[in-house]
């Protein structure tokens, strides 16, 4: 007898247990089927925190975040452990610099286009404000305050809660997908462990994505990346952090970005996160994974806190690894769309691939839930419809 669901969601990630979560709340009955083990660290899910911040460039992902906040909210409602922290976003360095997130010129006209309040600052004043220091003199920053840390894995945790004690949700780790059958408007799904119908998919696998999509006859043009992350002993209790970003110019092989973390109470308390936002060895393929740092990604981030921090030992105690594919679209660190239309029902399959979603984890969970159910979704997703560009048959 094979067990037969209305959606099944293909990854059990932030975003699986977001999208499963929704499509509780809507009655659907929905089969949530993960490689690994729920609350693992194997993909973009790895580490305890992330950022939550609206200054973007783009006024969409500006409006993005403004729309996440409320879900945000309303997931709070589900759990005692706060899920966000509020400390403040800060963004600053050479304000000629366009980077992988952007300009800073550029996020405050997406801000000022948005009515969201900021405040803008020199260099001096992000150092006796916020304990940086020895910054050069034509550094810029802006500072929006209802930046947060967020408590990734309580938030993991209160998805996978819900889902758990939700009569219209089945969970089954140990689950990698082998097989992607289509009878007429019914999809087969095989695992090792047994074969599952139903009417739509929902595809969250993260990194992992090829490794699903080819089973429907098609790939994914991206770029996989161990991003290296460290975490520094506060020297001087009193110090205190938001969460930021630098704008530099690369040197050399040396990005020169980095961005970090304040200390917080779920995430080794005593100490700052910081993270190079550059990878010098790019993966080709997701087997090539590893927990292991680059050490010259380290040594550039333990240069960097030593010149640039006040109050922390500039030698990393410890440091992670996050595996991440991003597109190779310029700018897209998003992609939300249906299967290309090559592949056989293909508007009852519903893709989310690439980059970092942890400050939109309920929105996409929202969007994606709309997608499958309805066709169609009431938020702006024109900028990730992407599938055009970044899906390519075998």
């Amino acid at each position: 007898m094979i067990d037969t669901f209305d959606v099944i969601v293909i990854g059990g990630g932030a975003i699986g247990l977001a999208t499963a979560y929704n499509l509780a709340g809507n009655k659907a009955k929905t089969l949530v089927l993960e490689r690994f083990t729920f609350l693992n660290e194997l993909g973009s899910s790895a580490g305890v925190s992330r950022q939550f911040r609206i200054p973007y460039p783009e006024p969409y992902m500006v409006e993005m975040a403004l729309k996440a906040t409320p879900l945000w909210d309303a997931l709070q409602e589900e759990t005692d452990k706060p899920l966000r922290e509020f400390v403040g976003t800060l963004w600053f360095g050479d304000p000629t610099v366009h980077s992988t997130e952007g300009n800073i010129g550029a996020a405050e006209t997406a801000l000022q286009a948005k009515k969201v309040k900021f405040t803008t600052l020199k260099a001096r004043d992000i150092e006796e404000r916020f304990n940086f220091r020895d910054l050069p003199s034509t550094y810029v920053g802006l500072f929006q305050p209802n930046g947060a840390s967020i408590d990734l894995k309580a938030t993991i945790e209160t998805l996978l809660q819900a889902s758990q004690a939700s009569p219209h949700v089945t969970l089954k780790e140990d689950s990698r997908v082998v097989g992607i059958r289509q009878r007429g408007k019914t999809f087969e799904v095989s695992t090792r462990h047994g074969t599952y119908t139903c009417e739509k998919l929902v595809l969250t696998p993260g990194p992992y994505i090829d490794e699903v999509v080819r089973l429907l006859g098609f790939e994914t043009k991206l770029i996989y990346w161990n991003m290296s992350s460290c975490y520094f002993k506060k020297t001087d209790p009193n110090v205190t952090y938001p969460t930021w970003f630098v704008f530099q110019n690369p040197v050399h092989t040396n990005g020169n970005q980095f961005y970090g973390f304040p200390e917080v109470s779920w995430d080794r308390p005593g100490y700052i996160r910081t993270a190079p936002d550059f990878v010098m060895k790019p993966l080709t393929e997701p087997s090539q994974r590893t927990s292991v740092p680059n050490v010259d990604e380290l040594r550039y981030t333990s240069e960097w806190v030593r010149r640039h921090m006040r109050g922390l030992d500039p030698k990393p105690h410890f440091a992670t690894t996050c595996f991440v594919a991003l597109s190779e679209e310029q700018n897209k660190e998003l992609i939300i769309d249906f299967a290309p239309p090559y592949v056989h029902n293909h508007t009852n399959i519903v893709i989310y691939a690439t980059g970092w979603a942890g400050k939109f984890v309920p929105l996409i969970g929202r969007i994606l839930s709309d997608l499958t159910l309805h066709g169609r979704t009431d938020y702006d997703i024109s900028e990730f419809r992407m599938g055009d560009k970044i899906f390519a048959p075998l």
